[in-house]
């Protein structure tokens, strides 16, 4: 991941976007349960307590790891993973590319908004492929470029200290980068529409202030719809397995 700077000394203001912009974080948690089972963690076999079977990398403060019941989290920096600990998250410090997990021991490995600051997406999908059981699955969410509220991400990133340094990607470049590593592509869901375009139901419009130059996007959703396929919806999730 490129730079975590502005992670680490505008931590308060990265985890506040999720209070002010709460109908877009609850459709985004949504999506993804929709993915997840609903019990998530360690394995629970008094024989054979193998330890946690979930991984999120790219964790930050743990506001998807928390309530999703995802037990460990690796991130590059430093304080969002205070955050993540008091979320109930074991955090490790480290980076995608070289993951602290030995072959085979996941079930799971679950990547949220994170893709679009990978230093080695290739070398992160062989990692990844390498930490994976056998019949192991990979959840990616990411911010659709192509959606209209992601042609917005896209042409003011240059303003925002989060995503200044961002590579933001479509749904068929997660799925054509998955299928290149050797993974089937199995689900695609997507959420947080732009309400203002028609895409959405009615609504309230913008959950949250409007962004200035040193905060992330507020998104307008509608509030807990999900829907398969992807690019009309800022939030994209895919699910793949291994061949």
């Amino acid at each position: 991941m490129p730079t975590t700077a502005p992670f680490e000394t505008l931590t308060d203001e990265y985890d506040a976007w999720f209070e002010s912009n709460s109908d877009a974080y609850r459709a985004e948690l949504a999506a993804l349960e929709r993915l997840l089972p609903e019990k998530i963690g360690s394995i629970d076999d008094e024989d054979d307590a193998t330890g946690p079977t979930t991984l999120e990398v790219g964790v930050g403060t743990g506001r998807f790891a928390g309530p999703l019941g995802i037990p460990v989290g690796i991130d590059p920096a430093a304080n969002p993973l205070s955050e993540a600990r008091e979320r109930g998250v074991e955090p490790i410090r480290g980076v995608a590319e070289r993951l602290p997990v030995r072959d085979g021991a996941l079930e799971r490995v679950l990547f949220v908004t994170v893709w679009c600051f990978l230093d080695d997406l290739e070398r992160t999908l062989a990692e990844t492929r390498r930490v994976l059981a056998v019949d192991g699955e990979l959840v990616v969410a990411f911010l659709d470029r192509s959606s209209p509220l992601g042609q917005g991400y896209q042409a003011t990133k240059d303003e925002s200290p989060f995503y200044a340094d961002a590579q933001f990607v479509t749904g068929e470049e997660v799925c054509a980068a998955l299928e290149d590593a050797g993974f089937v592509v199995r689900d695609r869901l997507q959420t947080v529409f732009d309400e203002s375009s028609g895409d959405g139901p009615d609504g309230d419009g913008l959950d949250g202030d409007e962004p200035g130059g040193d905060e992330l996007a507020a998104e307008p959703t509608a509030t807990g719809r999900v829907r398969s396929g992807h690019g009309d919806g800022l939030f994209g999730v895919v699910r793949a397995t291994l061949e």
